[in-house]
């Protein structure tokens, strides 16, 4: 299974703006500019991530994006669902239909192994990016890169302020 690279942007992304005192937007170029993303791209992904109610823009030359709620209420599935448009990881075509020696549609009333499989498998990791917050993967993060994030946000950063992520 491959994710789209947005979704490792977008959840880097709203690790970052976690970090931030939530008050004053941060700049699409300084969150591009801190992971080193092209700026196009990653105004598409931003956008996907407002859409999805994740962040919230706002507009004008101080403008930026910030969370729409605390990051304890934000998880890495919301996120994976805002970059990604297919509603499932796995989808079964029914190949075992096909080909000269092909089941017909009669013989394949419950569904395969291989698809049953696929699907546990995957509520499994859906599970897992649902307990998972952003401000837990703050708070799991290196103390240095949390320096980092602390550094670059200057005094839009929660630690200089003693802002918590939630």
């Amino acid at each position: 299974m491959e994710m789209p690279q947005t979704v490792e942007w977008a959840l880097h992304c709203c690790w970052l703006l976690a970090q931030s005192d939530g008050e004053s937007p941060v700049p699409r170029r300084r969150i591009a500019e801190f992971f080193d993303l092209p700026e196009p791209y990653l105004a598409k992904a931003l956008k996907q991530l407002v859409a999805a109610g994740i962040l919230t823009s706002v507009p004008g030359v101080s403008g930026g994006y910030r969370l729409a709620r605390p990051a304890d209420r934000i998880t890495a599935l919301e996120v994976v669902q805002a970059m990604r448009s297919e509603a499932t990881m796995f989808r079964c075509t029914e190949i075992r239909q096909q080909g000269p020696v092909g089941l017909t549609a009669q013989q394949c009333t419950r569904p395969c192994g291989i698809a049953k499989v696929m699907h546990q498998a995957e509520l499994a990791w859906r599970a897992e990016l649902a307990r998972t917050t952003i401000a837990g993967l703050v708070e799991n993060a290196p103390g240095v890169s949390e320096r980092r994030a602390a550094k670059w946000l200057g005094p839009q950063s929660r630690l200089r302020r003693g802002t918590p992520t939630t």
